[in-house]
């Protein structure tokens, strides 16, 4: 049994930073996969980025080269670092964690969301 609990949304101006963490409690944290989505109002959810148990990472077009996904697994914590954030960007953060075992997937779990809001 695993939850999360999300922190570091916002507001903020054009061209500034954010931090979004996500600590998950209640279970092995380093054998699940982490992933950030997002859904901006009157819009569906979409995968903003993504890092497996073995650390490799994905990232949405929109956001590559100005976002980065990490994780500490001492701390059973994934973070989403937001650089040069765009009015565009404005959304609920999500975290998603999913364990695979076997090719399937053995558990899920969605964060309850945290609000980024870029504007001047």
């Amino acid at each position: 049994q695993v939850q999360l609990v999300e922190s570091g949304g916002g507001l903020v101006q054009p061209g500034g930073s954010l931090r979004l963490s996500c600590a998950a409690s209640g279970s092995i944290f380093s054998n699940y996969a982490m992933n950030w989505y997002r859904q901006a109002l009157g819009k569906q959810r979409e995968l903003v980025a993504s890092i497996t148990s073995g650390g490799r990472t994905n990232y949405a077009d929109s956001v590559k080269g100005r976002f980065t996904i990490s994780r500490d697994n001492a701390k059973n914590t994934v973070y989403l670092q937001m650089n040069s954030l765009k009015p565009e960007d404005t959304a609920v953060y999500y975290c998603y964690a999913v364990l695979v075992v076997g090719g399937t997937v053995a558990e899920d779990y969605w964060g309850q969301g945290t609000q980024v809001t870029v504007s001047s």
